[in-house]
């Protein structure tokens, strides 16, 4: 068989991977093939809901299970030798790999990335392809691993022997952190945004050093109960009996892996520092959950606990490091061994992107003063003077303001779903109670069906603690609407939470981080592949702060009674910018006196919505405040520079369907378009017409002309009842792909006969195709000279 006629799969299966072999390399051990690396960006317009393109690579060569060391990029034998180079560099700086390969079955392009070789790029005869031992010797000595190093940087992952591998961020992660300690490094910063594994990458870390022999004794510190729960049920259950929780400020010596709160080994009161029952070089290794917490600061008791076990490894783990005039998490850890960013986990897939609903109530954004000697429903005279935004529900309650947050809440639990799982943020535990009363008598049917519909769930309240469990859990209907202050906003671990709602004022980048943390993580099997922010408090200006790094798909503003729901058209412009220095504001709770102030409760104040706005981010990134229309033209525009492009492109392609679905990966729906253009037109006039500015013709229209040509004359009797009928399905029904065989199984072919038999009247299956793609030419016949005249 000729070599340029072979497939890109048999340049590999026949070429590519002998020469790997004799290299020395053990394919079943040592060599993957089609390992894929990104889930694909979850792309949303409007209702519409798709994965774009996801990205693999054609070989990945492991030194051993879980430590790459280079990437092959295979290209069929009509590309040049380096035609794969480029695409193969990018998976390599995804994977931290530092030797790459391209080839289309005559030779390999080598590219070395250590920066040590006297040549960067080189070609080499297949039968030249480097051993397992040359390559590791020279990453050795790109990492700077001595051979006393060696059995810490190659101890085996764990595995439950059901093949599931940890993603390509986790193993970089991983490897980072065990080199840096194999190294002698005894402060080290991993930093993975929220619902990306950290836990399950911390479990690996530690499983790795303890096998290995180096860390005897571990102890995992976290600030919240569920968090350690959490952590010793699921990733860190394979530690089995040699691991213990530290409870009920009792020690036992006797375990291995420790899991603790840090107010379960420290307090306020030197008899409460339960952790100086272990000598100061107890520990070996302390890895520090949301380490920009409590432990960041210098002068907090959690720093304690760590500078008493100053000797041991300590790894902090965080989402949002924090660094304010009084916090640094780096000044303590020092700079990150990796990051694995909100953005970048929205690119690849892995975390669910969203739109944001932002309403201005009138009282917010105008301010309110009350009329001399006002006094509030308790008989307090209110303090004379303009209450605003900052003040709402922290200096001055107005019922009638919570009700309307509570109205729009609901309003658009009942245009989507009244099931979907929705956290309420408020500003203290009074105003998540008083929420939590008006989300009741807005659902008083569902409430009536079960009472656990709404539930607050703070800190003090024992009920509703209780049902977090329940909340979280992703089988568990009840609760549905949860309303709470500080204890959802971290940690919690809510998979199919599709709603976050913000009535809190929020200025610190890591506290909005965390909250909106909650939401990112995708339940496919659930339904949920992005999340909605309802935003009330301007929170979510703190998408134009320069350190964000995820921008929302949607971020919408309605007006007066315009409904919640997005359009599935954005308009409109994002807010203006605002910087912050960082530092979280003070929350006071019921009673409390801030300053000279206290919170006055107000119920005869009315209060309106004046504003909602709506935006969206592109497969940069960035916002995209131009209309689903304007999307469409620029994005098609980029992709085939003229019309005359696009015309050839259509016309030389065996699948029209192709086309479409890869626009689909670009963010482009056909079907969203055509809501706004005109259902009777099919794809190739809704792009002509959009990004060129062509008069489309319908479906009808296009049938018509060639009816007219008398283009069926050609065919017998038998093959033109064949392709009348697939006209038909294209004319009447919006059957766009007709050169899918399967269309032939519904009717009014189907009543012809099977496929088979109808495939048979034209000969054979390349007959048939070859009299449907005729019959495409022929709907579109005459378009392109006509529309380049």
């Amino acid at each position: 068989m000729e070599k340029r006629g072979l497939s890109e799969r048999d340049i590999c299966t026949k070429f590519i991977t002998p020469a790997i072999e004799r290299g020395g390399w053990d394919v079943q051990v040592q060599v993957r093939e089609n390992v894929h690396l990104t889930r694909g960006r979850v792309i949303v317009r409007g209702k519409l809901v798709a994965r774009g393109e996801q990205k693999f690579a054609d070989y990945v060569l492991y030194w051993k299970p879980n430590m790459p060391i280079a990437v092959v990029e295979a290209k069929d034998n009509n590309h040049a030798v380096g035609s794969g180079m480029q695409q193969a560099l990018n998976y390599s700086e995804m994977l931290d790999v530092p030797f790459v390969f391209s080839s289309n079955g005559d030779a390999f392009l080598f590219h070395d990335r250590t920066g040590q070789a006297t040549q960067v790029e080189r070609e080499l005869k297949l039968e030249e392809f480097p051993t397992p031992a040359e390559l590791w010797a020279r990453y050795c000595r790109w990492k700077n691993i001595d051979a006393a190093q060696h059995p810490v940087i190659q101890q085996d992952y764990y595995t439950d022997g059901s093949g599931k591998d940890p993603r390509y961020y986790q193993v970089t992660a991983v490897n980072r952190v065990v080199e840096a300690v194999a190294k002698g490094q005894d402060r080290i910063l991993l930093v993975m945004a929220t619902g990306t594994g950290k836990t399950f990458t911390a479990f690996q870390i530690i499983w790795r050093l303890w096998k290995a022999g180096v860390k005897k004794r571990i102890l995992f510190l976290a600030d919240r109960n569920i968090l350690v729960d959490q952590t010793k049920t699921n990733d860190f259950k394979p530690f089995g009996g040699a691991m213990t929780k530290i409870a009920n400020r009792k020690v036992d010596q006797s375990f291995e892996v420790y899991l603790s709160l840090y107010q379960a080994i420290s307090g306020t009161e030197p008899e409460q520092d339960i952790f100086k029952q272990f000598t100061p070089g107890f520990f070996d290794l302390i890895i520090i959950d949301e380490c920009h917490r409590g432990s960041a600061s210098e002068n907090s008791a959690w720093r304690d606990v760590l500078t008493y076990f100053s000797s041991a490894t300590q790894v902090g783990l965080t989402a949002t490091p924090k660094e304010t005039t009084d916090i640094s998490t780096m000044n303590y850890f020092g700079e990150p061994v990796f990051t694995y960013s909100l953005r970048q986990g929205i690119e690849d897939g892995f975390l669910a992107p969203y739109k944001v609903v932002r309403i201005d109530l009138d009282k917010d954004v105008q301010g309110w003063r009350p009329e001399k000697g006002k006094k509030d429903k308790f008989g307090n005279e209110i303090e004379d003077r303009v209450y605003n935004q900052r003040d709402m529900d922290r200096h001055l309650v107005l019922d009638q303001r919570t009700v309307v947050v509570a109205k729009k809440v609901t309003e658009f639990l009942k245009s989507t779903s009244r099931w979907d799982k929705t956290i309420v943020f408020c500003e203290d535990i009074d105003h998540a109670e008083r929420m939590r009363q008006a989300l009741v008598n807005e659902n008083p049917d569902l409430c009536a069906q079960n009472r656990k519909y709404v539930m607050r769930i703070t800190g003090d309240n024992p009920e509703g603690k209780a049902e977090l469990d329940n909340f979280i859990h992703p089988e568990e209907r009840y609760p549905v609407i949860a309303t709470t202050s500080k204890l959802l906003s971290t940690g919690v671990d809510a998979r199919t939470c599709k709603v976050i709602v913000l009535d809190q004022s929020i200025k610190s980048m890591t506290e909005f981080k965390q909250i909106i943390g909650r939401g990112t993580r995708i339940a496919e099997e659930h339904g949920k592949l992005f999340f909605t922010i309802i935003d009330f408090k301007k929170a979510t200006e703190l998408f134009a702060d320069p350190n964000f790094d995820g921008l929302p798909v949607q971020v919408y503003q309605p007006k007066g009674d315009e409904p919640v729901t997005p359009p599935d058209e954005p308009t409109d412009e994002f807010g203006e910018s605002t910087e912050y220095d960082g530092t979280p504001l003070p929350l006071p709770e019921v009673g409390e006196e801030v300053g000279h102030r206290t919170k006055f409760y107000v119920a005869d104040v009315p209060v309106e919505v004046i504003a909602q706005r709506v935006q969206y981010y592109g497969k940069d990134g960035q916002l995209i405040t131009e209309s689903l229309r304007d999307y469409t033209r620029k994005a098609i525009r980029q992709k085939f520079a003229s019309l005359d492009s696009f015309l050839k492109t259509w016309s030389k392609a065996d699948q029209k369907r192709a086309i479409v679905d890869e626009l689909q990966k670009e963010g482009v729906f056909i079907e969203a378009v055509a809501e706004d253009v005109g259902k009777d037109f099919s794809p190739f006039d809704l792009i002509c017409h959009v990004a060129f500015d062509q008069p489309p013709l319908t479906r009808k229209e296009r049938a018509n002309n060639v009816r007219k040509r008398n283009y069926f004359t050609k065919y017998g009797d038998a093959c033109r009842a064949v392709l009348e009928g697939l006209l038909a399905k294209f004319e009447s029904d919006g059957v766009d792909d007709i050169e899918d065989i399967n269309v032939l199984k519904v009717q009014p072919l189907a009543q012809l006969g099977t496929p088979t038999e109808l495939v048979r009247r034209f000969g054979d299956k390349s007959g048939y195709q070859k009299a449907v793609r005729e019959l495409e030419d022929e709907l579109y016949d005459g378009d392109e000279e006509r529309k380049q005249g």
